[in-house]
């Protein structure tokens, strides 16, 4: 059963922060129908699985990593199909914790005198949907924080040079992690400093790579009109975040740059009022770029929901270099942020270490 529905979770790809599900008919013991669900609007797998099967899908095992919808959305609920393929048994890997779908589907299949188990191979479903689960309980976005520091732990040299401290394999997967996100969020202080684009850069003929929303935290209205980030709004959108009323309006309709207002208080945004925003705007994934203050704020106001740092073995030295990390800190270890289900990746001599932020009791 494992197997079959990793085949499933193969099926999906990559880790996605929309709602991606991955479904495989299995009848003998050989796969009759595969199908996963590709985007918004369109046919979810479950379906697109036991159209591929056609009446092999009799007496078959259905493998899918989210619970069949059972409401009326942007397409048909997918438990009227599977009680019409006249299957014998459901594989769910766990549940949709949507108040819309949660248990109904499963309730329905079950009532309708089929088998269905739940909770096979959950870990994998779960994490391959992290950023959905997390936004459709909760109305705010997943944060995955990441970096680059040298193997002594500086973020750029005493001169502020950064460019470049991880390889370029390191950064390919980053690359991967803008397609794969809603939003990319960096500080102004970034924008003035090393002009990013912040947007995606993977080979399009590989697939049609969406590009994020490039936000940008700036309470002051800092940003410079010929940013890349401003000029380049035609390929990607790009959000400043200002702590009033922006003073450059028309400059910014005319670029094609949003701006929004955010609560703050002496000049400090209210991070809580910001994700909140970009959840009703339905930014499911946020990946957090930087730079120090940036990371410091996100860290500090315990917003950060998974980490990646990729370390490079370089070393730059100088007290006056940048620290990822600032502010106070700690006082002790025991109050230290730890990171649990670690995994370490190698890109060349780069190693990459994420982890999920173990939330205090």
């Amino acid at each position: 059963m494992g197997e079959s529905l990793e085949l499933a979770l193969r099926g999906v790809g990559w880790a996605s922060p929309n709602p991606m599900v991955g479904a495989i008919v299995v009848r003998d013991g050989a796969v009759v129908g595969q199908g996963y669900h590709a985007c918004c609007g369109e046919a979810h797998a479950e379906v697109v699985a036991l159209d591929q099967a056609g009446e092999l899908s009799r007496g078959a095992t259905l493998y899918v990593t989210l619970e069949p919808c059972r409401h009326h959305g942007k397409t048909p609920p997918c438990v009227d199909r599977i009680l019409q393929s006249n299957l014998s048994r459901v594989v769910v890997a766990h549940e949709d914790p949507n108040p819309k779908v949660c248990c109904r589907g499963i309730e329905v299949l079950r009532q309708a005198g089929l088998r269905v188990d739940v909770g096979c191979r959950e870990a994998e479903a779960r994490c391959m949907n992290e950023a959905f689960l997390k936004w459709v309980v909760t109305r705010k976005p997943f944060v995955h924080a990441k970096y680059a520091m040298t193997l002594d732990g500086k973020l750029a040299t005493r001169t502020g040079d950064s460019r470049w401290i991880s390889n370029e394999e390191s950064r390919e997967r980053v690359h991967w992690y803008r397609a794969l996100y809603d939003a990319v969020l960096v500080g102004v202080g970034t924008v003035s400093k090393d002009d990013p684009m912040l947007d995606c850069r993977l080979p399009a003929q590989e697939r049609p790579w969406r590009q994020p929303l490039r936000v940008i935290l700036d309470p002051d209205e800092r940003t410079p009109e010929e940013a890349q980030v401003v000029q380049t709004t035609t390929q990607a959108g790009t959000l400043l975040v200002l702590a009033r009323p922006a003073q450059r309006a028309e400059v910014w309709r005319r670029l094609g740059v949003q701006t929004w207002v955010c609560p703050s208080e002496r000049g400090i945004l209210d991070l809580d009022a910001l994700l909140g925003q970009l959840g009703q705007q339905k930014v499911t994934g946020l990946l957090v770029e930087g730079g120090t203050t940036t990371h410091t704020y996100f860290w500090q106001k315990g917003a950060v929901d998974k980490y990646t740092v990729f370390v490079a073995p370089k070393i730059v030295g100088g007290d006056s270099a940048l620290w990822p990390i600032r502010g106070e800190g700690c006082e002790t270890i025991g109050q230290a942020t730890v990171l649990d289900d670690v995994t370490v990746e190698a890109f060349g001599n780069d190693v990459a270490i994420t982890g999920y932020c173990r939330r205090k009791e």
